[in-house]
Formats: structure tokens, C-alpha cells, sequence
């Protein structure tokens, strides 16, 4: 099985950017970011296909977050700007072997990096 790694997050104000990145032990096809935020469900933020020409996005980011990936690396981005107290939770990087479309749901996907932190401060 894949195993992924996040990293990037931290503490923010808000208003300022972050770059999450994930990092997979062996090639994926669709990969995705999901979060949790405190006392909440995981929920899909945004997710992209093998070839990145595809993408979608949760209405509550778009405008603000950008994914991205580079194959060569086995790594997907999650470029997150104008970040709102919000958008506090952890994120979670997920990936598909062999699936080429940008997925949405949790269930899509096959494994899951352990996530990292992002909190957006005031």
C-alpha cells in the first residue's frame, strides 16, 4: 500500500497563505485533500487527476485554494491563500493506484496520509 505524508501545516493569521504538500512511497493516480475541522466531519476540499487536467474543488475554498501535483515526485500541493478562521483543521492527503479522475468522495479513495495541522487565527 501507498503510504503518504503531509506537511506544511501550522499556525496562521488570517488572511495569510500556506503550501501543503504530500508526499506518496510510490506513484498515485487521483489524489485529493480532505479536512477536519473541530467537531466536525472530514470533508473534501480538493482533489485532481493523474494528469492534473482535472480538478475540482469545495465551493468554500475555490478562489482561494489551488492543487497541484508533480508525478516525477510523487507528490501532490495544496497551495492555500486568503485563509479564514475557517479553514482550521486537519488536512488529509488520500490517493487512488489506479483511478485517473480528480475524486470527491472519502470512499473513492484508497489510503490516507495521517494529516497535519492547520489553525487560522484571528
Amino acid at each position: 500500500q501507498v503510504k503518504l505524508i503531509e506537511s506544511g501545516g501550522g499556525l496562521v493569521q488570517a488572511g495569510a497563505s500556506l503550501r501543503l504538500s504530500c508526499v506518496g512511497s510510490a506513484p498515485s493516480s487521483a489524489m485529493g485533500w480532505f479536512r477536519q475541522g473541530p467537531g466536525k466531519e472530514r470533508e473534501f476540499v480538493a482533489s485532481i487527476s493523474w494528469d492534473g487536467a482535472r480538478r475540482n474543488y469545495a465551493d468554500s475554498v475555490k478562489g482561494r485554494f489551488t492543487i497541484a501535483r508533480d508525478n516525477a515526485k510523487n507528490a501532490a500541493y495544496l497551495q492555500m491563500n486568503s485563509l479564514k478562521i475557517e479553514d482550521t483543521g486537519v488536512y488529509y492527503c488520500a490517493g487512488h493506484l489506479s483511478h485517473l479522475s480528480a475524486l470527491r468522495r472519502e470512499s473513492d479513495y484508497e489510503y490516507w496520509g495521517q494529516g497535519t495541522q492547520v489553525t487560522v487565527s484571528s
